[in-house]
């Protein structure tokens, strides 16, 4: 009726009820904390699910600075050549694969940035087909000279230059000098398993090795190199010593040569070291400058993220399906509670908010204890490696987010379920 207010009088309509973001929060935490054991159960699914986001893009961000300074500490200055000839000029001038000139390294040492530069190479005799043999004690007899040296070790040849730009660690005495190197002195530099397998523990007592029953005293054991370890499975004489012994590099074992530069100047070192070597034939030699740190840290952070992150999705989809389950279940168990409710007036939008309420609560609360564990695994990691724990705040902010919408997506068909329920056939069970 015109001009009458709803309410007014016995014709005057009723006001529907609507439900009101308090009541719906108060009946969900209500609901949540008359079962508290599986209310945590639930949200452990999606607090491992956000814990593992937060933990592993955290992580990740932080290990990229690590990754990016160690690269640039290492690979970033290092320089390798290669030796590739021209196969005709190889068999014309009979090189055996050796293009490096005598002065080599004193070439590039020029070139502004280089720090160490040296040469070296896998050592076979042009002469005997067969390897070179090492033993710690010389052949009692010509027919012993076969068989005396026991298990088979390789021999690398390199300059002192070419050992400092490895990095080389010394355990025991010290690497030859460039003195000892010009002279072509039988000296040899000995691995931590070398020395092991040949019986070599001190030097004290200048103890010599016999390479095809040649004696080379062993002047130093190293226990490391930074750089091109595979040295360590063998001995290292000079490069001098091992021409002259053994003859140049072939070209089944070429020669190579390392270089050392400053930080920032490997790739300008790159581009001038064949030009440096042979003006004549840059050709010859292959340069392989390293990589950009920058793209190959944004390569390493990407697959790591992509990795992890599906690992971590799968978790929030295990917490989801968890939450699922579990608000299904207090629907099947509250159906006369659902059935009071709605023979009181309560409509299934209602019914359906509280549910919904009660699962974003459960993913949210969940998001919330994930995002804090994830943040504290990642200081404590960084803490525990002396590293700077890096935090983006776009990961962390909207991660409890992400625990309410995992929530609020679980638990969309329980809702729906419980809104179809009818208060007759609810109050009857």
């Amino acid at each position: 009726m015109p001009g009458r207010k709803d309410g007014e009088g016995s014709q005057g309509l009723i006001e529907r009820s609507r439900p009101r973001v308090r009541e719906l929060g108060s009946e969900a935490v209500a609901g949540l904390v008359q079962r508290p054991a599986r209310t945590l159960l639930t949200m452990l699914g999606t607090v491992l699910g956000v814990g593992a986001f937060v933990a592993i893009l955290g992580l990740t961000t932080t290990a990229a600075g690590q990754i990016s300074s160690d690269f640039s500490v290492l690979s970033a200055t290092q320089v390798d050549v290669d030796d590739s000839p021209d196969p005709a000029a190889l068999t014309a001038d009979g090189s055996a694969g050796y293009d490096f000139p005598p002065d080599a390294d004193a070439r590039i040492e020029r070139l502004n940035g280089t720090v160490h530069a040296g040469l070296w190479w896998k050592v076979q005799d042009t002469h005997d087909p067969t390897p070179p043999t090492v033993a710690a004690h010389p052949p009692t007899s010509v027919s012993d000279e076969t068989r005396y040296q026991g298990p088979q070790i390789d021999i690398y040849a390199a300059d002192p230059e070419a050992l400092a730009a490895m990095g080389s660690t010394v355990a025991q005495g010290r690497v030859y000098d460039d003195f000892t190197s010009k002279r072509a002195e039988h000296v040899a530099v000995l691995s931590d398993s070398a020395a092991r397998r040949l019986g070599v523990t001190r030097l004290d007592a200048q103890p010599a090795v016999f390479i095809n029953g040649v004696p080379y005293l062993v002047v130093g054991i190293i226990s490391d190199l930074r750089r091109h370890p595979e040295l360590l499975l063998g001995v290292i004489i000079p490069t001098t010593t091992a021409t002259a012994q053994f003859g140049a590099p072939t070209s089944s074992a070429p020669a190579h040569m390392l270089i050392q530069t400053k930080l920032g100047a490997a790739r300008q070192t790159a581009a001038q070291t064949a030009l440096a070597l042979s003006p004549e034939h840059p050709e010859r030699f292959k340069v392989i400058a390293p990589a950009d740190p920058h793209s190959l840290k944004d390569h390493v952070t990407g697959s790591i993220n992509a990795l992890f992150l599906l690992l971590a999705g799968i978790t929030l989809i295990i917490g989801a399906v968890g939450i699922a389950n579990t608000t299904l279940v207090s629907v099947l168990e509250r159906t006369s509670e659902i059935g009071l409710r709605r023979s009181l007036g309560a409509r299934p939008r209602h019914i359906a908010g509280q549910f919904l309420t009660e699962s974003t609560a459960v993913g949210a609360l969940g998001g919330l204890i994930g995002t804090a564990l994830g943040v504290a695994t990642v200081v404590t990691v960084a803490v525990a490696r002396h590293w700077t724990a890096v935090l983006n705040p776009a990961t962390v902010l909207p991660a409890p987010l992400i625990g309410a919408v995992v929530g609020l997506l679980a638990g969309t068909y329980p809702a729906l379920r419980a809104a179809r329920i009818e208060p007759v056939e609810a109050l009857r069970r």
